[in-house]
């Protein structure tokens, strides 16, 4: 008998259960975007590579289209259409629409998803590759623009809106004067 290729699950998207029946190798990006209508989250390369598909997954970011959707199942996803409260947006999102941190807009759903895990990263201490001082007792680096770039390298924006995303992460973190 041939094992089963579809399986029953209960993804907890943006704090609502959903229960699905997936074929196994349904990613979680089309699992998003096909089957619970929550089409913020794009498909860009398809590959792991641009970063338009980041959501959270458990606080952490993560490419949902290289997540398959049944290993995503007992964790918590949060797309962009759930960082707001009610109607007041997360301070990423309101800092990347008061700072134009986008052109065209395919890549921000991607760019604020990463955002919010790169502040949190940095509040917590996690070094990036340009972190100078990486000893635990050191605290978190400074959150410069050239940090920032860093930690959203996996984030790519075709329009070259950068220099503003730039601006949009550190206005959220607080730490404006870095981003010059």
């Amino acid at each position: 008998m041939a094992p089963p290729v579809h399986s029953e699950i209960t993804l907890t998207v943006n704090g609502e259960e959903h229960t699905l029946l997936v074929d196994h190798r349904t990613t979680l990006l089309d699992a998003l975007r096909e089957r619970l209508d929550l089409t913020g989250t794009k498909k860009g390369c398809d590959q792991g590579q641009c970063g338009a598909c980041t959501v959270l997954l458990d606080g952490r970011r993560a490419v949902s289209c290289l997540q398959l959707a049944v290993a995503a199942e007992g964790r918590t996803v949060t797309t962009v259409e759930g960082l707001a409260d009610g109607d007041r947006l997360h301070p990423v999102q309101q800092a990347f629409l008061d700072l134009d941190g986008f052109q065209c807009g395919y890549c921000t759903p991607g760019q604020i998803c990463s955002a919010v895990a790169v502040i949190e990263e940095h509040a917590a201490g996690w070094p990036s590759a340009v972190t100078a001082d990486v000893r635990p007792e050191a605290g978190p680096p400074e959150l410069t623009a050239e940090e920032i770039r860093e930690r959203m390298s996996g984030n790519l924006c075709r329009c070259g809106a950068h220099v503003q995303i730039v601006r949009s992460v550190a206005r959220a973190a607080g730490a404006e004067e870095a981003a010059v």
